[in-house]
């Protein structure tokens, strides 16, 4: 709404140029996003704990999680205000892709919200039951698959598979891109959703990704820049720019009453949604595939969880002492800020080398 409201005035008044520039309306939407999220905070945690919403831990789980029983949870409400306020308030919101990451990451947000609050009136780790709350995320990544496909129509989209380090490799999926984006969605969401079980882990992890995907949408949507890395230039996708700046200031913020020890979770409210706007931003500007190495940690957590259930169903044995991974460096001796330092790194490592696979095509 800033946008529409300064920029207009640009020819009167000359400092308003800088409006037009996707690179400063991203630096405010972060810096926004950031100050709304400390800004916030004190308040929503107060609030949280007068409404007993606190967090329910797992008989199963690691002993020294037992402490944490009560510490407000459902703080991805304060995520998604810090993210989706400076978005709207500085994104071109003529643009149908800010609109399409905005809905599908409030969507999510919703299906979390649903679990989260049955687990608080339950008195349970059990929200939404697991069928339920898969059918609702499918339902909500078909939306987004068929939006896509009628942008594609219109030749604002489309619908070809970019591969990492094959420039030639761009097979037109067709109508096979709904399913495809269904499991792209489904799988970025519930991967985050499996890391949040440390504090600050998913946070952290998720803010170095969306940091990684905030410089692809920028390339993605300048025509040079594109044009010079062999990749899909969409005009459209650099307003989505300032929807991940927004990302990043907003989980920087949430991050310093998230950090060890906590004073706030996100809930499956926030874990829910930031894996679908990571997933709705890597379809948006066409690197889908990418986010296996952008989100790496989250594909691990996600790959130890199967393995663990295949391994037990089929053999009656455990490939790790528990899963999610960082439980199972958990029950290993590692203290939990290592744990989270580690995965960190791990991260940064991931996000760079994502980056240099542009240039290795």
């Amino acid at each position: 709404m800033l946008y529409h409201l300064l920029y207009p005035f640009h020819t009167r008044i000359s400092v308003l140029n800088v409006t037009g520039y996707i690179t400063f309306r991203t630096a405010a939407a972060s810096l926004t996003a950031l100050v709304v999220s400390l800004m916030l905070g004190p308040w929503m945690i107060r609030k949280l704990r007068e409404f007993q919403i606190g967090q329910v831990i797992r008989h199963e789980g690691p002993a020294t999680h037992r402490p944490k029983a009560g510490t407000p949870t459902m703080g991805g409400l304060l995520i998604l205000t810090a993210a989706i306020v400076p978005t709207l308030s500085w994104a071109d919101l003529t643009n149908a892709y800010v609109w399409i990451a905005v809905v599908s990451t409030l969507a999510f947000g919703a299906i979390g919200f649903a679990d989260d609050y049955l687990k608080i009136v339950r008195y349970s780790h059990h929200g939404l039951w697991p069928r339920y709350k898969l059918m609702a995320q499918v339902g909500v990544a078909l939306a987004v698959g068929v939006v896509l496909m009628v942008l594609a129509g219109q030749n604002e989209y489309n619908t070809r598979l970019v591969f990492p380090f094959f420039k030639r490799l761009i097979p037109d999926l067709g109508w096979g891109y709904v399913p495809f984006a269904v499991v792209v969605l489904v799988a970025s969401s519930n991967t985050v959703n499996l890391t949040d079980g440390l504090d600050g882990l998913a946070i952290s992890t998720f803010a170095i990704a969306a940091a990684a995907y905030t410089a692809l949408t920028y390339v993605v949507g300048h025509r040079l820049l594109a044009s010079y890395l062999l990749l899909v230039h969409f005009p459209q996708a650099g307003e989505l720019t300032i929807f991940c700046g927004s990302l990043v200031g907003a989980s920087l913020g949430f991050l310093w009453y998230n950090s060890y020890p906590a004073e706030i979770f996100m809930g499956d409210v926030g874990s829910l949604a930031l894996g679908a706007a990571l997933g709705t931003a890597a379809i948006l500007i066409k690197q889908e595939l990418l986010l296996i190495i952008v989100g790496g940690v989250f594909v691990l957590e996600g790959l130890s969880v199967i393995l663990q259930v295949a391994s037990f169903k089929l053999t009656g044995r455990r490939v790790f002492k528990m899963a999610p991974l960082h439980h199972h460096f958990e029950l290993a001796g590692w203290s939990e800020p290592k744990i989270i330092t580690r995965f960190v790194i791990a991260a940064i490592v991931f996000a760079l080398f994502s980056l240099t696979t542009l240039k290795l095509r």
